[in-house]
């Protein structure tokens, strides 16, 4: 096997699968990327067996083969190469030469045929949808999921293809984020599935603005392909908690806020969040808002904001990492914040299809 490349290719490459690599295995073949030179293309595959991902660049081939070679080590050797022109030859013992300008690096690789191959999707059902609209409902919502393990089916996204629409559900318990759009699959094709957090991150970093995403669902495998990439996932099997109980029903005030200040203003006031309570207290009054946090022994933080506000005086408190978190990844200027009392959830809505619930904290003083 034989073949030369950019630098710059060989490595955007390998860093679009390096992140699947687990470096806790015991199988050494899954610490190594499966590199395929054929047709003038290079082509990368890595696998912890629950995520596989591969993808291709164009490379000029003189001889044809297959490898595994160490995936972070081979990401760090080609970052500090010197030329922008690297050759690579692996020989009969899966031994590959690395040659760069004055550089020359021998890393020993294994052979191609104990590599996992990747599930085959045939007769799977598909859906077909526009990159941005996944990845921004996948950024609306991924940071709710749960990281308590053991709670594994909320450790990961909700995806349900139900009545011509798509709706992304993650939650931890403390709070909800949903977005639903409308998308066009046979009825035929109705299913729930839990995409795992893996798989979801490893989503966002493949997603673009332009062009379309194909999805591939067996019973148990999840697939995406995306230009020169495709991502394959096992799903966690299990049923999903019924998330639309906790929304709340009809709100008796909705305040309209100012998503960029209300942030900056949250993020300020929890500096003296105590680590006990770690909540912030948000005092409605008549068209204002003022955010407070105190800490018996260390302060407290104060600040007013001008909002839009008519109804009765009324308080709030709640964890100020939940309710940065969709601030921080919504784009609209304008977000709302329904409220029924102190004691019941708040949500967070915006206009479009996202909701985002999150429950209060008792509030203190």
């Amino acid at each position: 096997m034989k073949f030369s490349i950019s630098k710059e290719a060989l490595l955007e490459g390998l860093q679009k699968v390096q992140h699947v690599v687990s470096t806790r295995t015991t199988l050494p073949i899954l610490s190594n990327v499966l590199l395929v030179a054929k047709d003038g293309r290079l082509t990368f595959t890595t696998t912890d067996l629950d995520v596989g991902i591969t993808g291709s660049v164009e490379a000029t081939v003189q001889k044809e083969g297959a490898t595994t070679l160490p995936a972070k080590r081979l990401v760090n050797i080609v970052r500090e190469l010197p030329a922008s022109e690297v050759q690579i030859t692996v020989d009969a013992k899966n031994i590959a030469s690395i040659e760069s300008g004055p550089s020359f690096f021998k890393i020993i690789g294994l052979g191609q045929d104990d590599f996992p191959p990747l599930p085959d999707f045939e007769g799977a059902k598909e859906f077909r949808m526009p990159q941005q609209l996944l990845r921004d409902g996948l950024k609306k919502t991924s940071y709710a999921i749960s990281t308590d393990e053991t709670r594994y089916v909320l450790n990961g996204i909700y995806t349900s293809f139900r009545e011509g629409k798509l709706t992304l559900v993650a939650t931890d318990g403390r709070r909800l984020a949903m977005v639903e759009n409308d998308l066009d699959f046979p009825a035929s094709h109705e299913t729930d599935v839990i995409v795992p957090t893996k798989a979801v991150q490893e989503l966002q970093r493949l997603l673009g603005d332009t062009g379309e995403v194909l999805i591939r669902l067996s019973d148990s495998q999840i697939s995406f392909s995306i230009g020169d990439h495709l991502l394959i996932s096992k799903l966690i099997e299990g049923n999903y908690p019924n998330y639309r109980q906790v929304i709340p029903g009809d709100s008796t005030e909705r305040v309209e806020l100012p998503r960029e200040s209300v942030f900056d203003t949250v993020r300020r006031v929890s500096l003296l969040s105590s680590d006990k309570s770690n909540s912030v207290k948000l005092v409605f009054g008549a068209n204002s808002v003022e955010v407070t946090a105190n800490s018996p022994d260390v302060g407290e933080a104060r600040e007013t904001m001008e909002v839009q506000y008519s109804g009765k005086a009324m308080q709030i408190a709640f964890n100020p990492e939940f309710l940065m978190a969709p601030l921080r990844n919504l784009e609209s200027e304008t977000v709302y914040l329904d409220l029924i009392d102190e004691m019941s959830p708040g949500v967070i809505r915006i206009d479009g299809s996202f909701l985002y619930v999150i429950m209060p904290m008792r509030v203190t003083g």
